[in-house]
């Protein structure tokens, strides 16, 4: 395997294994305002997620390690550089702003009810 190629498997492997982390804390965020089991792991979430979004505000919407996979491909696909199915790498920050306003949503439900 060419040394390009194995950076950008490295690449995608480690900006899928982010995307799962992150399924992950939202997981828990559903789990914790729909159950009303609001404590610090919430607000953990809550943290990261804002850290995220600073992150994506700071580059452009673009996430870092798409612009460090790009220097190993020249690729037009959506997920070039992650391994997940084309349409979700395309509407990923969509879908998932989308749970994550819900998410938030019940979460301010349940504080002030």
């Amino acid at each position: 395997m060419e040394n390009k190629s194995l950076k950008l498997l490295l690449i995608k492997t480690v900006h899928t294994l982010v995307w799962i982390f992150f399924n992950g804390i939202l997981f828990y965020l559903f789990y914790a305002v729909i159950t009303d089991k609001i404590d610090i792991w919430v607000w953990i979430c809550i943290a990261l997620f804002a850290i995220e979004g600073l992150t994506l505000l700071i580059f452009e919407n673009i996430c870092p390690l798409t612009l460090v996979a790009r220097k190993f491909s020249n690729s037009e696909k959506d997920n070039f550089d992650i391994f997940l199915p084309s349409w979700l790498a395309r509407y990923n920050k969509l879908i998932y702003s989308l749970l994550l306003g819900l998410a938030i949503l019940i979460l301010v439900y349940r504080l002030i009810s």
